[in-house]
């Protein structure tokens, strides 16, 4: 018996050694220098001090505000450390409800906007965090941003257009809009 449980578990510690301690501290070496900024979180920082990242969604709730897609999280919107999607199928009557009530919110907070509602606006990502919104989903929200700001729709519409990310590499995903990144870039603007 005890010419078989040497070995394990000298094979145990040596596993554990490599798998727990060797590869990730070759990993986080190798990762920091390539993609120090994506392995540091993405943290966008205003006057020095943090205000996000670019990789999980804010709650924005302001009228002069572009808001972000609905967070699945709970309690709190956005909450990184309950990442996972509402599980919630189409013919749930629960996520029905939700997308109601959102749809009506949109419409309490611009009421003479006629445009189609966005999907993205009124559901939420498969991870609850996602950061980005459709070009479609932030120009539908240019007409309130702009009244509450007093700023001319074209700006905003222009404004957007130029934070309007395309494909990756041109071929994965679709088009999008970082809220943070344009919001951030709302506020800097005159």
């Amino acid at each position: 018996m005890k010419e078989l449980i040497r070995p394990a578990v000298s094979l145990f510690v040596l596993l554990s050694a490599v798998t727990g301690i060797a590869y990730p501290l070759l990993t986080a070496a190798v990762v920091a220098p390539l993609f120090g900024d994506k392995a540091a979180g993405s943290i966008v920082l205003k006057d020095g001090k943090p205000v996000g990242s670019t990789l999980i969604g804010q709650n924005f709730s302001e009228p002069k505000y572009f808001w972000s897609r609905p967070s699945a999280t709970s309690p709190q919107p956005n909450n990184g450390t309950a990442s996972g999607g509402s599980n919630l199928g189409p013919l749930n009557p629960a996520l029905a409800d939700a997308v109601k009530a959102r749809v009506e919110a949109l419409k309490t907070a611009d009421p003479g906007n006629k445009l189609p509602i966005p999907a993205d606006l009124v559901t939420a990502s498969g991870s609850g965090l996602d950061p980005h919104i459709s070009p479609a989903a932030a120009l539908y929200q240019v007409g309130r941003v702009a009244k509450a700001r007093q700023l001319a729709p074209e700006k905003l519409a222009a404004l957007v257009a130029e934070h309007t990310q395309d494909r990756q590499w041109g071929l994965f995903g679709e088009p999008r809009v970082n809220v943070l990144e344009l919001n951030l870039a709302l506020d800097a603007t005159r």
